[in-house]
């Protein structure tokens, strides 16, 4: 038995991974949820008729699982999600907020692995506005709007996981997408650059990074990027703004190293802080948005126990006096 079900259910652990990610927003709660669907699918496995597939039975454990998870659990915000900006980079910078759960940033590399259609559909819906917009929604909204608009699983289908009617499937559809609405556009099928002037820009941005230079980092940003960096609640919009606050408070020659990966579907770096011994340290994450030929959007995770989660990264000691940036 124990074979028969790995080869039916394995190849779907990326797409379950991404599922419980984005009801979640946290890659760790995520892979223990999807270890918990696993088990208990093992354990159900001689039990399974096969009334439905085994993909549908497997997403029905998953999302139980997660909305019985987040009875317990507050949502994961970004701050942008809990108060204004600022575009005013002199502004008093608020203490870091340890004890909010904060939305967490998750590497596309655990949606990669299984059949081709497995990977469509973990890399699906993962960018961070449509992850930070779904923390919005109340848990049942998230899991239907997933499964419905995401997954696209038909409404009968979404009933039966959910243990409930296609109208209480319907309504609770119609109030996710007017919640959704009404936060605005969550930037989620917004087209990238091609190839080469995408590789230009960052190659510029961790050029200007590494160098402290502020001016080389105007000429990559938009004039309305905005930047945010959990777990400080304080964010900044405006171009100014931004490069103001990292001139000032960031910026600091070879005192930073970023090794480039993907998150969400989006660039992102793996952050190295120049330690006290002359090495580097893990510091945190950062996920760009582009726009065009310009970088919109900044979000700095600036928390080392996310690192790990990116563990095909070069390890910090490697950093020391190279240019990781090919």
């Amino acid at each position: 038995m124990d074979a028969e079900f790995a080869a039916l259910a394995e190849p779907y652990r990326p797409e379950l991974l991404a599922h419980c990610y984005r009801i979640l927003g946290s890659i760790h709660d995520a892979e223990d949820l999807v270890q918990d669907t696993y088990l208990r699918a093992w354990r159900a496995f001689e039990r399974f008729e096969g009334r439905s597939s085994v993909r549908r039975w497997l997403y029905k454990i998953a999302t139980m699982a997660c909305l019985t998870a987040l009875e317990t659990r507050a949502r994961r915000p970004l701050p942008s999600g809990l108060g204004a900006p600022s575009d005013d980079h002199r502004v008093a910078v608020a203490a870091r907020e340890p004890s909010v759960p904060w939305l967490q940033p998750a590497p596309d590399a655990l949606f990669a692995a299984g059949d081709p259609a497995a990977v469509v559909a973990g890399r699906t819906g993962v960018r961070l506005a449509f992850i930070a917009a779904l923390q919005l929604l109340p848990a049942r909204q998230r899991a239907v709007l997933t499964l419905r608009d995401v997954l696209a699983f038909r409404t009968a289908e979404v009933a039966e996981m959910l243990d409930t009617t296609t109208a209480a499937v319907d309504s609770a559809l119609r109030r996710a997408r007017a919640r959704l609405a009404e936060a605005g556009p969550v930037e989620d099928d917004l087209a990238e650059p091609d190839e080469e002037v995408r590789r230009t820009l960052l190659d510029g941005y961790v050029d200007a990074f590494t160098r402290a230079d502020p001016d080389a980092l105007v000429r990559l940003l938009r004039a309305d990027v905005e930047m945010e960096m959990p777990p400080i609640p304080t964010w900044f919009t405006g171009q100014r703004a931004v490069v103001g606050f990292l001139a000032g408070r960031v910026l600091r020659r070879d005192l930073w190293r970023l090794v480039p990966t993907r998150a969400n579907g989006q660039p992102a770096f793996v952050v190295y802080q120049r330690a006290g011994d002359g090495g580097f340290a893990a510091y945190g994450m950062q996920v760009l948005t582009l726009v065009g030929a310009r970088i919109a959007r900044i979000a700095a995770f600036n928390d080392p126990s996310l690192v790990p989660t990116f563990s095909k990264a070069p390890s910090a000691a490697q950093h020391h006096g190279e240019n990781v940036v090919k």
